[in-house]
């Protein structure tokens, strides 16, 4: 599966964005996602989670309130949903495809991921 990630930009503080993840083929609807980002000099983290059929979600702490994670598996396309948007926000976001895993949230549990797209918020 290939994963093409867009939507990032560059935001006022209290801004929104949505970010869009194209997945390559059919079997989009066998994966799990998830979110994450990576901040320059810092970690990746996990931001959000959706189960295959979208019954189920998790979102990180940070994110929580002000994001939504949803996907639409006849377009292959899993949404990041992001309102009122801090300069901590700013990062690379990523999206991945997991197998086997019911709502994952930790990178190793992905096999699959998109080249991540920019998002910065400015103050």
């Amino acid at each position: 599966v290939q994963l093409q990630a867009s939507g990032g930009g560059l935001v006022q503080a209290g801004g929104s964005l949505r970010l869009s993840c194209a997945a390559s083929d059919r079997r989009f609807s066998n994966n799990a996602m998830g979110w994450f980002r990576q901040a320059p000099g810092k970690e990746r983290e996990f931001v959000s989670a959706i189960t295959r059929s979208g019954s189920a979600t998790n979102y990180a702490d940070s994110v929580k309130g002000r994001s939504t994670i949803s996907r639409d598996n006849a377009k292959n396309t899993v949404y990041l949903q992001m309102n009122s948007l801090k300069p901590d926000d700013t990062a690379v976001y990523y999206c991945a495809a997991s197998t086997g895993v019911y709502l994952p949230t930790v990178a190793r549990d992905h096999v699959y991921w998109g080249q991540g797209t920019q998002v910065t918020v400015s103050s």
